[in-house]
Formats: C-alpha cells, sequence, structure tokens
C-alpha cells in the first residue's frame, strides 16, 4: 500500500485519506451516542430508552443493538430511530394501527412488503425497515422534519392538502420532542 501511495499525485493521496477516515468515522459508529462499539452505544441508547420512555430493561437491551445497527446501515441518528419507535407503538412489539401498520415501527406492509421482504413483526426486519424508510425519505425530502412527515402520511399525503401537511408537522414535532427527551436521559 505504502508503494501505491508513493506512486499517486499528492491530491490523490489527500482524496484517498479523506475517504478512508470518513469511512472509518461510519463505521466506528461516530453518533449521538459518541463513538465505540456496537455493545457500548447500545448499552448507552438501552439505558437512555427505559429513562426517558419508561420502557422494561429487557425490551430496551433487545432493541438498542438493533437501532444502532440499523443507524449505522442507513446513516440515521439511533436517537431518531428510538423516538420515532416511542411514538409509533411506546416499544410494543406487536402493535397493529387502524391502517394496518405493525410492528414497532409502524411499517405498513402492502406499501413496503417488496423492499423489505420478511416477517415485518420480527424486531430486526421492522426497525430494519422502518429506518430505510426514514432514510429514503430523508434523501427525497432533503430535512429530517420533513422526512418524519413523510413517513407520518407519505410524501403524497404531504403534499396533498394542508390538512395533511399540518398532521404530518405534528408528528415530526413530537418525534423531536420524544429525541430531545431521550437525549436529556443519556
Amino acid at each position: 500500500m505504502l508503494n501505491f501511495q508513493r506512486s499517486l499525485p499528492t491530491s490523490q493521496i489527500r482524496t484517498k485519506s479523506v475517504l478512508i477516515l470518513t469511512t472509518a468515522l461510519i463505521f466506528t459508529g461516530c453518533s449521538s451516542l459518541g463513538g465505540g462499539s456496537v455493545e457500548k452505544r447500545s448499552a448507552k441508547l438501552a439505558n437512555g430508552i427505559q429513562k426517558a420512555y419508561a420502557v422494561e430493561a429487557t425490551t430496551a437491551q433487545r432493541v438498542a443493538p438493533i437501532i444502532v445497527q440499523s443507524a449505522d446501515r442507513y446513516n440515521v441518528d439511533p436517537l431518531l430511530i428510538a423516538a420515532v419507535i416511542r411514538q409509533e407503538s411506546s416499544y410494543r412489539n406487536y402493535a397493529i394501527s387502524p391502517a394496518g401498520a405493525i410492528g414497532l415501527t409502524q411499517v405498513i406492509p402492502r406499501y413496503w412488503q417488496q423492499t423489505c421482504p420478511g416477517d415485518l413483526f420480527e424486531e430486526v426486519n421492522n426497525i430494519n425497515c422502518g429506518t430505510y424508510i426514514l432514510s429514503n425519505y430523508n434523501q427525497k425530502a432533503e430535512s429530517w422534519p420533513k422526512a418524519l412527515a413523510y413517513y407520518n402520511v407519505g410524501p403524497t399525503g404531504y403534499h396533498s392538502s394542508w390538512k395533511m401537511k399540518r398532521q404530518g408537522k405534528k408528528y415530526a414535532k413530537q418525534v423531536k420532542e420524544h429525541q430531545k427527551s431521550l437525549k436529556g436521559a443519556l
């Protein structure tokens, strides 16, 4: 590797160094939970979920590593995912909404089953799917508050009427409050 770098122009070496540094930051878990291993960040998140949301220790300890790994995978703040779960299901794994949304992140299977195969009642599948959806919406919306609004009412619903837009914005505000509570509990 050293010989390879010597043969590159300085500008390419700098570019490769920045790329390596950026990649290292992503994989070491630089987030609102601090750095460190998945285990360390999961333990911190589980503690915060218990304190902020009064979730049983076993539940918090079970879902926290899934949240952290999914957050790393899709580049989403783990506190935001935890806050969405709080808003959507209050950490009740088998929650079902009147609209047919299921699980911790309240995914609607008829819309997302092709993208998120598997049993969406399984925590890993559900959290990964919900995080994917949120990340996807953030890329479309180019802001987290709007992505959260999309998560609640869908992009089409958000743009269909002022009432739906207001509902989406209210949802985003509630999730941000849950995120703030969790951050305070850490």
